[in-house]
């Protein structure tokens, strides 16, 4: 049998109101008496209407959604800080569509083009990159973009981010407190302004105390590539506490150590992380790592955008947010510290 697609006009013949009641029902934030909603609300269901946003968006120059590109979801840290972020724009009245892209060339570019034809109102970028062209191609659309977990050059581009080298430091001057002379390093993907922040911080450290890093190795932030990372530094003169650029890796990391290498942790090597995800508190890891403050992260982020989308001719906002040293059983304890 064949169906047609139900129209707002017939809704509102059905429920015995006008027209532009039935789109005020259905438009976030516009008002309608609870008589109107409730007439409305039961004659679309008889009858399987659904609004059509993206048609709305054209007449009203706004969709009302927002755009959120993230390039892997291996890593906790962006499952659990990207649910926090649906649902506090959720409970501004936007929605979400989440586009997965990766860092090959081209590929970003082509995803935020299909961001863009979604008449999006806003973007969100988290754990990608972009070319200076792209998000200059984002302003001239009038659409604003905010970076999550990333920063880049662009003095255009606004901005939340853990404060990463203060992390590094942190971690840097806990191995240094424990005694620690051999002190290995495992980088993540050296594109991303994460992994360059937090291995400056420390470094810097490192530099402060007269030590020099005793071995460095890249795990790009991939299970399999820290794996391999973690063969390779302890192979020959091994490190007695390395620093793991995320916590994703800083997992990996530990289980080649205990149950492929037979070394204890933290008697024979201290470990750190960096994000402090869910797995990292289990018993079985106690990884000790610096905290990413997802909330406030996420609150920021979602001021910013707003606050770019309702006034426009606001500028760019970087923001770096402080987390804490979270002390578990990973890494050597210095003697007197207080937890």
């Amino acid at each position: 049998m064949a169906t047609h697609k139900v129209t707002s006009l017939e809704v509102a013949r059905l429920a015995g109101v006008s027209q532009s009641a039935v789109s005020r029902v259905f438009t976030p934030g516009a008002s309608a008496s609870k008589k109107t909603v409730e007439k409305v609300r039961k004659a679309a269901k008889e009858l399987g209407y659904r609004p059509n946003v993206l048609a709305r968006a054209v007449v009203s120059g706004k969709s009302r959604i927002i755009g959120l590109v993230v390039a892997y979801l291996n890593n906790q840290f962006y499952p659990e800080a990207l649910e926090k972020l649906t649902n506090a724009l959720q409970e501004r009245g936007y929605h979400v569509l989440i586009f997965m892209a990766s860092q090959q060339a081209g590929n970003i570019d082509s995803v935020v083009e299909e961001i863009l034809d979604f008449q999006v109102d806003g973007i969100v970028a988290a754990s990608v990159a972009l070319s200076s062209d792209l998000s200059g191609r984002c302003r001239a659309a009038g659409v604003p973009m905010v970076l999550f977990n990333r920063a880049q050059d662009d003095p255009a581009m606004s901005a939340v981010t853990s404060d990463n080298f203060a992390g590094g430091r942190k971690a840097a001057e806990f191995l240094l407190a424990g005694g620690h002379k051999k002190i290995g390093y495992i980088a993540g993907w050296e594109g991303a302004s994460t992994q360059r922040d937090r291995e400056a911080g420390f470094m810097a450290a490192l530099r402060e105390a007269d030590i020099e890093l005793h071995a460095r190795d890249v795990g790009n932030f991939v299970t399999e590539q820290a794996q391999e990372a973690t063969r390779r530094m302890f192979a020959n003169d091994p490190p007695d506490a390395v620093f793991v650029a995320n916590d994703h890796m800083a997992i990996a990391v530990m289980d080649t150590l205990r149950f492929e290498l037979s070394l204890n942790v933290p008697q024979d090597v201290s470990v750190i992380g960096y994000d402090d995800v869910t797995v990292a508190s289990w018993p079985a890891y106690n990884l000790t790592t610096i905290r990413q403050p997802a909330n406030r992260m996420v609150a920021e982020t979602v001021d910013i955008l707003l606050s770019k989308i309702e006034e426009p001719e606001i500028g760019p906002r970087r923001v770096e947010i402080d987390g804490p040293l979270i002390v578990r059983g990973s890494a050597r304890i210095p003697e007197g510290w207080k937890t």
